[in-house]
């Protein structure tokens, strides 16, 4: 068994590259992700019927959708009607395009859950629309809403693991390289499950930290 792990050892440099692609894709897909669920839950929240109830089917059809038949159509379905990805283009358009409903959904409950007072507050001294939003709406939501926006970010990272199906060199893929190369499953493996492991930590400890800043703030 400690010879397994030394193989793995030996196999360092692919790992930590597929550590360093998961990373990148996951810290790409989770910021363009929120960005596009902040715009997608003023949406959510719209007073035009027609706009809020499209915005709720896109939401509803990405949350029913497994993510790994949602790569399986972005990368293989796309192309038959013209639309073409690399592996890399197809791994990450997926993994936000999906994540969006799901940050979407997230700050809309936060959303509906704030005091209606400060807005009403900012409404009485001028704010309105867009400024209205990003000075009253924008900052107690997203601190309300951080814990689950973590959480979010957390399944971004675990749902990167899907992308070995379409050869994305990611972490996943790489442990499964090394064990079918070095007959070694369980030591790469679980070599890789340490490293998710740590990268979600990592993820933790910042939600912590605003946490703690939301704490201050009240």
């Amino acid at each position: 068994m400690i010879h397994d792990f030394g193989i793995v050892w030996s196999e360092r440099s692919l790992l930590l590259s597929g550590l360093a692609n998961t990373m990148l894709l996951s810290v790409l897909a989770g910021l363009c992700a929120l960005a596009l669920g902040v715009l997608l839950s003023t949406l959510l929240m719209h007073r035009a019927r027609f706009l809020a109830q499209a915005a709720q089917v896109f939401v509803d059809a990405a949350r029913c959708t497994p993510f790994l038949l949602f790569v399986y159509i972005v990368y293989y379905g796309l192309p038959s009607v013209g639309v073409r990805f690399d592996n890399w283009g197809a791994g990450l358009a997926a993994l936000i395009v999906y994540h969006t409903a799901y940050m979407a959904e997230i700050l809309r409950g936060a959303w509906m859950a704030q005091p209606r007072e400060p807005i009403e507050a900012g409404q009485a001294f001028g704010y309105i629309g867009l400024k209205l939003f990003r000075r009253i709406v924008l900052p107690p939501l997203a601190l309300a809403s951080a814990p689950v926006v973590g959480n979010q970010i957390i399944q971004i990272i675990k749902d990167s693991a899907f992308l070995t199906i379409i050869a994305l060199p990611e972490l996943t893929n790489a442990a499964s390289s090394i064990q079918s190369r070095r007959y070694v499953p369980f030591a790469s493996f679980i070599v890789a499950m340490l490293l998710y492991w740590a990268l979600c930590l990592v993820v933790e400890a910042g939600v912590s930290t605003v946490g703690r800043m939301a704490e201050a703030r009240r």
